[in-house]
C-alpha cells in the first residue's frame, strides 16, 4: 500500500522504516531535507495515487491544525489524512468537519511506543467511521505489534475516540511512573536494603507489578544505579492534564494520575511558594518560627532532603528512626517549630497519640 508520512522526527522516522520493512511504498516529507523524500507537501501529494492516504505525524497543537488545512486545500475528495501526534480530542471534531467539507476522510491515531515501535510495533487506537479505517487496515496492520490485531490496535470509536483513548493512557501511565518512583525512593532510603536495582529486577518475572515500565526503570538503574546527577526536573506533554481536566468535566474520581500530575509541576519548582504561604500560616497563628531560604536549605542539608530522588548512597544510607529512637533528622526537624497542634513535631500527644488528630510529623 502506497502512504504519504509527514513528519519524520523520532516516531515518524521509525514508522517510515517499519512500514517499508513491511513492503509498504512510503513518501516522507519534513522540513528535515536530510530525511525527507520530497521538497513539500504539494510533491507528497502528486507523488501519491488516488484515493491518497495521508498520515501526519508533527507537534500537537497549530502545527497539526496547520498541517490539515494545507492538505485540505491540496486533498481531493475520497482522499484520507489520519492523524497519529498527540492532538488533544477536540482538535479532531473541528480537523474532521474542516476535510468533511471536501469529502475528504479523518481518522485520529493515538500512538505508542516510543523510540521502541521500529522493532516492537505501536500500539494504536482509532477514531473515525468504519469505512475510513478500513482503508487504511493494511498500513495499522503493519505498525502494530506482532500477535492478534485485538492486542496492538482498537477502533476505540467515532472520530476524537482515538486520541481520548491516548490520552487516558498517559494519564495511567503518569500514575505507574509516579508509583515505581515513590518506591524506589522508599527502597533508597531504608539503611537494610542495599541492592535496589536487584529488587527492581526481581520483580519483572512472576510479580503483580511487572511491566514493561518496571522493566525499563530496571534497565535505567542497571545504566545508573543511584540516579546520579539525574534532575528531577520533569516536564508533561500536556495529556495528563487533559486527562485530569476530563475526570473533573465527567466528575470521576481521580486521585492517583491527578497526584502524579501535581508531582511534575512540583518538581520544577526550586521553591514553592504553597509551602511558603503555610510556613507563614503556621507562624501568625501558632508563633512558629518562620525560616529564611537559606535557612531552610541548611536544614534540607542537615536532613539530606535536598529533592533529589537519592539525597545519599546506599551504603550510607542514614539509620531508620524507631519509636522510642528518633533519627537526626527528626530532631532537626523539630526544631524548626512544633506542629499544628499545641505539641511539637517529635513529641505528639500525651499517651503516644499525635496532635490535632493527625499525623504529628505532617504539618
Amino acid at each position: 500500500m502506497q502512504l504519504g508520512l509527514i513528519g519524520l522526527g523520532k516516531m515518524g522516522g521509525n514508522m517510515r522504516e517499519r512500514l517499508r520493512r513491511a513492503g509498504h511504498e512510503v513518501v516522507g516529507f519534513d522540513h528535515n531535507p536530510d530525511v525527507a523524500d520530497v521538497g513539500t507537501l504539494e510533491d507528497l501529494v502528486k507523488a501519491l495515487q488516488a484515493p491518497r492516504v495521508v498520515w501526519v505525524m508533527v507537534p500537537a497543537g497549530e502545527p497539526t491544525r496547520e498541517t490539515v488545512r494545507a492538505l485540505r486545500d491540496l486533498l481531493e475528495p475520497g482522499d484520507l489524512v489520519i492523524d497519529g501526534g498527540n492532538s488533544r480530542f477536540t482538535d479532531d471534531f473541528e480537523n474532521a468537519k474542516l476535510l468533511g467539507e471536501k469529502q475528504i476522510g479523518y481518522v485520529d491515531c493515538g500512538v505508542s511506543g516510543g523510540i521502541w515501535g521500529l522493532e516492537n510495533g505501536y500500539g494504536l487506537m482509532c477514531g473515525g467511521d468504519k469505512k475510513w479505517v478500513e482503508r487504511a487496515m493494511p498500513i495499522f496492520d503493519a505498525l502494530r505489534p506482532e500477535g492478534p490485531r485485538e492486542e496492538g490496535f482498537v477502533h476505540a470509536g467515532e472520530v476524537g475516540a482515538g486520541h481520548y483513548t491516548k490520552m487516558v493512557h498517559n494519564g495511567i501511565e503518569y500514575g505507574l511512573m509516579a508509583a515505581y518512583a515513590e518506591g524506589y525512593e522508599l527502597l533508597e532510603r531504608k539503611d537494610i536494603v542495599k541492592d535496589v536495582p536487584g529488587a527492581f529486577k526481581a520483580w519483572s518475572r512472576g510479580t503483580v507489578v511487572r511491566s514493561w515500565l518496571l522493566d525499563l526503570m530496571v534497565k535505567a538503574l542497571e545504566e545508573n544505579a543511584h540516579l546520579d546527577d539525574v534532575s528531577d526536573y520533569t516536564n508533561d506533554s500536556g495529556e495528563g492534564r487533559w486527562t485530569v481536566e476530563e475526570a473533573i468535566e465527567l466528575g470521576v474520581p481521580m486521585p492517583v494520575i491527578s497526584a502524579s500530575l501535581f508531582a511534575r509541576f512540583a518538581s520544577r519548582q526550586q521553591c514553592s511558594p504553597t509551602m511558603q504561604a503555610v510556613a507563614a500560616l503556621r507562624g501568625q497563628f501558632g508563633g512558629h518560627q518562620v525560616m529564611t531560604i537559606a535557612e531552610g536549605e541548611e536544614l534540607r542539608r542537615k536532613t539530606g532532603a535536598e529533592g533529589s530522588a537519592h539525597p545519599a548512597p546506599a551504603a550510607g544510607k542514614e539509620k531508620a528512626s524507631t519509636p522510642d529512637q528518633p533519627s537526626q533528622a527528626s530532631v532537626d526537624a523539630a526544631s524548626a517549630g512544633p506542629s499544628s497542634g499545641t505539641g511539637s513535631t517529635g513529641g505528639g500527644a500525651p499517651g503516644g497519640g499525635p496532635t490535632s488528630g493527625t499525623d504529628a510529623t505532617s504539618s
